[in-house]
């Protein structure tokens, strides 16, 4: 058997048992390690060719195993780096209940306005926050809001909606973004520029068609005595940590340094502000118990506390599906898959679209990372700012296929088929919506 054939037999098992995960009721981590760690291993025992993707020249060099070890290593942590720091931030505002914060902003009873101020949150917030977090955040503030179950899963669908919209257009948004800004594959002011119009009417289409279901219709009773937050510095440290994560972009642009080290800087601030707060809060409650306050402070640090939190199941899965593609990359598979696909459907917006819609079905993120090493095509080119929408938004089309659904699944219990058949077909329109006027804005632009 051609060796290629056994790489690409254990790259397609791997990703079936990612994609099947919940059937097999296996960390989909399992499968990423031990597919990466196969693949390179046959690389090495087989002495197989390895190449670096020239895109300037649209040809493959030869180059020594190690070297490119190294570089697709280098390429893969500073993701996980980025992932880590911004995952931590996120961590450190919860440790002192600064989400919160965002219940105080909620005062109106229609159920028609509570679904567009949800919305517009999601859209907001997982641009700054990521898609996954902004859900979470979202849905338990709706838990604490809405009583009514069945309400409640309509809202948790259209946020879902709204929060991988949200994610697509910010460099900061979605792991499928971040890892196209990472790979100077598009920066922040044209990855916005070009991406965020389409992800507006992407949420603004279906939640506009949804404001005129039944189920929305009345008003529902809020609970507007609850306390808002269990700490002072709450909002404080939910202003804080939101700036320091937009802060970022800023500092990339400025230095012209990497992400993750702008990342570190900010997760080094708000560390620095949440040590502060935290000790002043033991302090101030052990009043004359002095030793005891110490001991607490040094056991309850909110930094050691907020990495202890941060999802290494997830770190590790990225770790396997960006080096196991980085293998196929490195064989020169996916530059040829990328010529044959090129020859065979010469039309790109349809590949995008097609993987845009297989998002849905299949973990966006090894798509966007086999598109890195299969397009040849300069910085900020409109392919990739389609690849940015398309991955980001089509997941919302099945509850699975995206991260911000399947947390929303876990936390609502939300039946599969009853989103398909309620949220599904929304999130479809809002996705050929946003499509539609992508490429219509693109050809605008380049005809103008």
């Amino acid at each position: 058997m051609d060796i290629q054939i056994i790489i690409l037999v254990i790259f397609i098992g791997g990703y079936l048992a990612i994609t099947l995960e919940h059937t097999f009721k296996i960390d989909k981590l399992i499968p990423a390690l031990g597919m990466m760690a196969l693949l390179w291993a046959i690389i090495s025992l087989f002495h197989l060719d390895v190449f670096n993707v020239n895109s300037e020249l649209k040809q493959l060099t030869p180059t020594h195993l190690e070297e490119i070890i190294l570089h697709h290593l280098g390429k893969t942590a500073e993701i996980l780096l980025f992932l880590i720091g911004a995952m931590t931030i996120v961590e450190i505002i919860d440790y002192f209940d600064g989400f919160a914060t965002i219940k105080g902003f909620i005062r109106t009873k229609s159920k028609v306005n509570l679904l567009w101020i949800f919305s517009i949150l999601g859209f907001i917030l997982s641009a700054i926050i990521d898609n996954l977090t902004a859900t979470i955040v979202l849905i338990t503030i709706l838990q604490k809001v809405i009583k009514d179950r069945e309400t409640r899963l309509w809202f948790a669908g259209l946020i879902v909606i709204s929060a991988n919209a949200g994610g697509a257009w910010s460099p900061i948004g979605d792991v499928t973004t971040t890892m196209l800004w990472i790979a100077n594959k598009v920066t922040t002011l044209q990855l916005i520029l070009h991406t965020f119009i389409p992800s507006v009417v992407c949420m603004v289409v279906p939640v506009f068609i949804a404001s005129k279901f039944k189920v929305f219709s009345g008003e529902i009773e809020l609970d507007t005595n609850e306390e808002v937050s269990t700490s002072k510095y709450g909002a404080l440290m939910l202003y804080l940590g939101l700036s320091a994560i937009v802060f970022v972009p800023i500092f990339k642009t400025v230095t012209h340094l990497p992400p993750y080290i702008g990342m570190m800087l900010s997760l080094a601030v708000v560390a620095a502000f949440a040590e502060i707060f935290s000790n002043r809060l033991f302090d101030l409650s052990n009043v004359g118990e002095e030793q005891e306050a110490s001991d607490a402070a040094s056991h309850h640090s909110p930094v050691h506390k907020s990495l202890g939190k941060v999802e290494m199941p997830s770190i590790l899965f990225f770790l396997g599906i960006l080096m196991a593609v980085a293998a196929l990359e490195s064989l020169g598979m996916l530059f040829n898959f990328a010529n044959d696909l090129d020859t065979a459907i010469p039309n790109r917006d349809i590949v995008v679209a097609i993987l845009g819609i297989g998002s849905a079905i299949i973990d966006n993120v090894p798509l966007v990372a086999a598109s890195i090493g299969m397009f040849s095509v300069p910085m900020d080119h409109p392919l990739w700012h389609f690849i940015a929408y398309a991955a980001g938004t089509g997941g919302s089309i099945l509850i699975i296929g995206s991260a911000a659904g399947v947390v929303a699944m876990g936390m609502e219990k939300i039946n599969f088929f009853w989103y398909l058949k309620k949220i599904g077909l929304l999130a479809l329109i809002g996705f050929v919506a946003g499509g539609v006027a992508f490429i219509a804005m693109r050809d605008l632009i380049l005809n103008a």
